[in-house]
C-alpha cells in the first residue's frame, strides 16, 4: 500500500487525488508499540502491542459512519453515513462512487446495508424507507408501497429470494418477484426492529428494543431477559427505560443515567448467527453480548469479561469462527476463549458498525472508517 508508513513511529497523513468531501487517511503500522493519529492534526495516542496494521480513513467530523458491507462480487466496501454512501474499491482502496439523495438515494442518512445473494444493494434509511441499487439503477420503497415503515435498521435475505427488513414499526417481508410486502407486528416480542438473521434451517431471529423474537415455520417465539438474554448488571449499571435512537416516543438513544452508563439487557441493538452453528448471538444495550445456543441454553459476556463495553452496537464474524463486536468502548475480537480490545487509536469509542472483508476488518464510527489488518 503506498500511502502506508514504512518507518516505525513514522506516521503520515496523505490526501489520495479522488476524496469523499475532505476524505483523508491517517495510516500506521503495529510493531510492538503502536502510535496512531487521531482525527485532530498534531494528536497522537499511544497504543500497548496489538499485533495489527490499522489505517483510518476520516468522513468528516460530524458525520456518522453507521453501517459497513462488504461486496465479494465487486471487491467493494459499502460505507452508509449520516450524509450518504460511499462504495469504496476496497484493492485499490479508493472511492469508486458517491451517493447523496441527488443521486437517487431516498435519504443521506443510511442505517443498514445487505448485499442481497443476486447482487442487489439495499440501504435503509432514516425517515427515507428503503432503497435497492440494482446495475446502476435506483429504486424506492415507502409505506405507500407497502412497507411497514420509514425508518429500516436491517436487511436479512433467505435462500428463495426474498427480503427481510427491520423498522420501527415491525418486520417486512418483500417478495420482488410480484412486489408485494407482508408485515409483522403483534407476532414480535417488540415492533422496533434492529437486527435480523436467518439460520442454515431458515429461521429468522428478530432484535428489538423488547427482547428476542423467532419465525419458524410459520410459528413465532420470543425470549428477554427473563430467559436469559443479556449479562447480569455485574457492574450495578443504573437501569434504563429509555428505548433508543429516533424520534418516536422516547427515542433518543441517551445511553446514561446521569454521568453512568445505563442497562437494558432487553434492548438489542445487533444480530449475528453463528458460522460454526453454535446458535445466533444478540448484542444489547448494557447487557453485553449474549449467545442464545441452538440447544436452547444462553452464554453471555459483558466487560467483566474483557468485552471491551457493555454496549454492542455491532456484530461481525469471520470465515473461522472469530467475532468482532462493535461496543461503546471501542472493538473487540474473541476467538471463543481468548479477548483483545482495540481501544487507543480509534477515532471515537463508539463502533456503530463492523463487516469483514478480504481478511479485513472495518469498524465504523463518528468521524472515520477504521481498516484493521490483525493478523499482520
Amino acid at each position: 500500500m503506498p500511502w502506508l508508513t514504512s518507518a516505525l513511529f513514522n506516521v503520515k497523513r496523505r490526501r489520495r487525488g479522488r476524496a469523499w468531501r475532505g476524505f483523508s487517511i491517517v495510516a500506521c503500522l503495529a510493531l510492538g508499540v503502536l502510535v496512531l493519529t487521531a482525527p485532530r492534526a498534531g494528536f497522537a495516542q499511544q497504543a500497548k502491542s496489538l499485533g495489527a496494521k490499522m489505517v483510518t480513513y476520516l468522513v468528516g467530523k460530524d458525520v456518522y459512519v453507521r453501517s459497513l458491507a462488504f461486496d465479494p462480487r465487486r471487491d467493494s466496501l459499502w460505507v452508509g453515513t449520516s450524509v450518504g454512501v460511499h462504495e469504496i474499491d476496497t484493492a485499490a482502496q479508493e472511492v469508486k462512487q458517491t451517493f447523496t439523495r441527488e443521486h437517487g438515494l431516498a435519504s443521506e442518512y443510511v442505517f443498514a446495508i445487505g448485499i442481497a445473494p443476486n447482487g442487489d444493494v439495499w440501504f435503509g434509511t432514516n425517515a427515507g424507507g428503503v432503497s435497492r441499487y440494482r446495475d446502476g439503477q435506483w429504486k424506492t420503497y415507502f409505506p405507500m408501497h407497502g412497507l411497514a415503515d420509514y425508518w429500516v435498521y436491517a436487511f436479512a435475505f433467505p435462500s428463495d429470494g426474498t427480503v427481510w427488513i427491520g423498522t420501527w414499526d415491525g418486520a417486512s417481508h418483500f417478495d420482488p418477484t410480484i412486489e408485494r410486502f407482508t408485515n409483522y407486528r403483534e407476532e414480535l416480542v417488540n415492533i422496533w426492529v434492529y437486527g435480523i438473521g436467518i439460520d442454515a434451517d431458515e429461521r429468522v431471529w428478530f432484535g428489538t428494543e423488547g427482547g428476542v423474537s423467532m419465525l419458524a415455520e410459520g410459528r413465532w417465539r420470543s425470549w428477554t431477559s427473563e430467559d436469559g438474554l443479556g449479562a447480569p448488571n455485574s457492574q450495578d449499571l443504573p437501569p434504563s427505560d429509555n428505548t433508543g435512537l429516533g424520534t418516536k416516543s422516547r427515542h433518543d438513544l441517551g445511553v446514561v443515567v446521569g454521568s453512568t452508563e445505563s442497562y437494558n439487557p432487553n434492548y438489542v441493538f445487533s444480530v449475528q448467527v453463528d458460522r460454526l452453528g453454535r446458535g445466533v448471538w444478540f448484542g444489547t444495550w448494557g447487557g453485553g453480548v449474549s449467545l442464545r445456543g441452538f440447544d436452547g441454553t444462553w452464554k453471555s459476556y459483558n466487560a467483566s469479561d474483557g468485552l471491551a463495553g457493555n454496549i454492542v452496537y455491532s456484530i461481525a464474524q469471520a470465515e473461522d469462527g472469530t467475532l468482532w463486536f462493535g461496543t461503546n468502548h471501542g472493538l473487540s475480537k474473541f476467538d471463543g476463549s481468548n479477548w483483545v480490545n482495540y481501544q487507543h487509536g480509534l477515532p471515537s469509542p463508539d463502533v456503530y458498525a463492523v463487516t469483514i472483508g478480504g481478511g479485513q476488518v472495518w469498524a465504523g464510527t463518528k468521524g472515520a472508517v477504521t481498516w484493521i489488518s490483525p493478523n499482520e
